[in-house]
């Protein structure tokens, strides 16, 4: 398990990065991630609007854990980036459950322990949670390069948008919160 992080709302934390339109990796093209962690350290993040082909009934029959809530089971698993995609990371409100998190940033916090699945399972769980394998991360300064280069627009953070918006839509509101119609945003970025 991952030593616990518990952080200020410092650089881009509680945040959301959009993916440009001729974002270059394609592995998050059409993304929208949630930053968690943003500091001397580099950044963490969970991409919120991307599935893996898994439910979470599947989840549960890999570690063994029973459930007999039939709602569960054809819960979506997100896939949260391309680190650790082996790895599950549970996304839910800093204030919910007794959950031993990895990171905690006074908003959201990222647990990792089988124990919270074992909850859920049970109905004990949280109100408000993704479950998603894999997480994003960017070594110190790599994505305030990319920012430079026009590869992301940030959102200022709203639990509505990950608990409350449907996946579909999840980017073009993240651009509505800023006015942006993406009809409007350019296929290449340029720089003033």
């Amino acid at each position: 398990m991952m030593d616990t992080l518990f952080h200020n709302d410092t650089g881009l934390s509680h945040q959301f990065i959009v993916a440009m339109p001729d974002m270059s990796d394609p592995w998050f093209t059409g993304t929208v991630s949630y930053l968690f962690q943003h500091d001397d350290e580099g950044c963490m993040g969970l991409v919120i609007n991307r599935l893996t082909s898994m439910t979470l009934g599947e989840v549960f029959e890999s570690l063994d854990i029973e459930c007999d809530i039939d709602d569960l089971l054809d819960r979506p698993v997100y896939s949260g980036g391309p680190v650790m995609p082996e790895h599950g990371f549970i996304i839910h409100r800093s204030n919910e459950g007794p959950w031993s998190s990895t990171v905690n940033n006074g908003h959201l916090s990222i647990t990792t322990s089988p124990d919270i699945l074992e909850a859920i399972a049970r109905g004990a769980g949280p109100e408000d949670y993704l479950v998603c394998l894999g997480c994003s991360g960017w070594s110190p300064g790599q994505l305030e390069v990319e920012l430079k280069g026009n590869a992301w627009l940030t959102v200022p953070g709203d639990l509505a948008l990950i608990f409350e918006e449907g996946l579909e839509t999840r980017y073009d509101a993240a651009l509505r919160r800023l006015g942006v119609d993406k009809t409007f945003l350019s296929d290449s970025g340029g720089q003033a």
